[in-house]
């Protein structure tokens, strides 16, 4: 089975793009300073409309993971075991993603210091990250 591409719609279209050009990017509302991922209409903390996009610096934490052993879908087949991983990145934003070099899981711990790595599959690139030996997100 092939690698399921996300479906790209005129609200998530700067996330996608952002990737595709070496950058994570997030929303945030002008209004309240709130800020979020996955992409949406309204601001969730004032519902203001028209959010705004800023770009992320790529560095954050782990705040909680979990390691699949059993593939719940073909693609995923050969990748057990691996991590769905809680990161929050130094803006306040939380995104699910994978750490890629935590050996499935076992290398994290919670507050670990993360860096993007983007990574493409299926033609896509994917915001995941890597472990920060030195933890100073540089």
């Amino acid at each position: 089975m092939s690698f399921p591409v996300p479906e790209i719609t005129e609200r998530n279209q700067p996330y996608w793009d952002g990737l595709a050009q070496g950058r994570l990017q997030y929303q945030f509302c002008a209004g309240c300073d709130a800020c979020w991922l996955p992409p949406r209409d309204n601001c969730p903390n004032c519902l203001a409309p028209d959010p705004g996009w800023k770009a992320a610096r790529g560095i954050g934490k782990v705040i909680s993971w979990v390691v699949y052993h059993r593939a719940y879908a073909d693609h995923l087949k050969e990748r057990v075991p691996y991590d769905v991983t809680i990161v929050e990145l130094d803006e306040g934003v939380r995104l699910l993603t994978n750490v890629i070099d935590s050996d499935a899981g076992r290398r994290l711990s919670t507050g670990a210091r993360v860096v993007l790595a983007i990574e493409e599959e299926g033609g896509v690139a994917l915001a995941r990250f890597r472990l920060d030996p030195e933890g100073t997100g540089k």
